[in-house]
């Protein structure tokens, strides 16, 4: 269950993403019957090429305002019957919902994941949950979740989706979320080398705090003069493509925005790390959250303090201008993704975990 669609009636964000791809995977390895429920205005249900079921329920208010807190109708009816259910964003609305609803269900299992949302996971509420699987051990840190209930599945690429063109030639950088001021991407274009090409692609999204609400304004203007062009939101289909094509993808992100609020949950992963890496695309990433989990320093790209023009200026021109180096750090980076971070694996850990709460 997610709280937020992706696309174009819900978010194109990592927090979106993730759930989508988990289950896709578990339909796809015919194992288990599996149906995704999130919300959006407009309600549906189909079943895709891999198996899975999408329940689409049409969201009647938001607690607070909140895209995480939906209030629908039928989702307790939606819960009803399942063996599982896996929440995404544990303190979402839909996450208490069910929570609450196991009381009448007593032999369902109840797991959660959370993907940004935050929360305290040792607070009364979290104790309605029988397994915490967390994207990262930094995740589980910050939620709080007890050790003896949480396991770690991390996240997942496509490495057939994802893959490396070797009769491809590759330039520039490229910088894949969305824009919001814990991002980072102010530093990048601080830090971008001279004569550098930067592709940015992502929502323009905003914060509601000023002056916050003006960073979109900011990156266009630190972006002028410069080769910069800022792609928007790209498709599923047209996203492989651009992290084939870049000599090095960047996740600049930061524990305190250019406007000095602090950043409480910088990176719990970083789904386009994952991404770049089955590419065969080295990165630089800030030294934030679960990033270093990922990114081997040196080996499959670079780490950087985060908020370090400097340092993140010199990594850059490192790989830009060393093209061997970089091809080497992109091979070992695929290699790792392939190794340990696709979706069947994921998904796998998932069963893992599932079968030790049902059985």
């Amino acid at each position: 269950m997610s709280p937020t669609a992706f696309g174009a009636d819900g978010l194109f964000g990592g927090g979106e993403r993730y759930p989508l791809e988990l289950a896709r995977a578990l339909a796809a390895g015919g194992e288990v019957e599996c149906e995704l429920v999130t919300f959006a205005r407009t309600p549906g249900a189909w079943r895709e090429p891999s198996g899975l079921r999408v329940r689409v329920l049409r969201a009647l208010a938001h607690v607070g305002g909140h895209p995480a807190h939906p209030l629908a109708r039928g989702l307790p009816a939606a819960l009803r019957g399942a063996d599982v259910v896996h929440t995404h964003h544990t303190r979402s609305a839909p996450g208490r919902v069910a929570a609450l609803a196991r009381r009448r269900d007593r032999h369902r299992a109840l797991v959660t994941t959370d993907l940004g949302l935050g929360g305290d996971a040792s607070r009364r509420w979290g104790r309605r949950f029988d397994l915490f699987l967390a994207v990262s051990r930094y995740s589980a840190e910050v939620l709080r979740a007890p050790p003896a209930r949480t396991r770690l599945i991390y996240g997942g690429v496509d490495p057939a989706r994802f893959r490396p063109d070797p009769a491809g030639t590759r330039d520039g950088v490229l910088f894949v979320g969305r824009l919001t001021p814990h991002k980072g991407v102010d530093r990048l274009l601080r830090a971008l080398p001279p004569g550098a090409e930067l592709t940015i692609a992502g929502s323009t999204g905003h914060d509601r705090r000023h002056p916050e609400r003006g960073y979109p304004q900011l990156l266009r203007a630190l972006a002028a003069g410069r080769s910069v062009r800022f792609a928007g939101t790209v498709g599923e289909h047209d996203l492989p493509p651009l992290y084939r094509r870049a000599a090095v993808l960047v996740l600049p992100s930061v524990d305190r925005t250019c406007y000095g609020r602090p950043v409480a949950i910088p990176e719990l992963l970083g789904l386009s790390l994952l991404e770049a890496m089955a590419s065969g695309t080295p990165v630089v990433a800030s030294r934030v959250g679960g990033v270093p989990e990922v990114v081997v320093d040196g080996e499959t790209g670079f780490l950087v303090d985060p908020g370090d023009v400097d340092a993140l200026h010199d990594r850059l021109a490192t790989l830009l201008a060393d093209r061997g180096l970089a091809r080497r750090m992109g091979d070992a980076a695929r290699a790792v993704a392939v190794e340990r971070y696709t979706w069947r694996a994921c998904a796998d850990r998932c069963l893992a975990a599932y079968r030790a709460v049902v059985t």
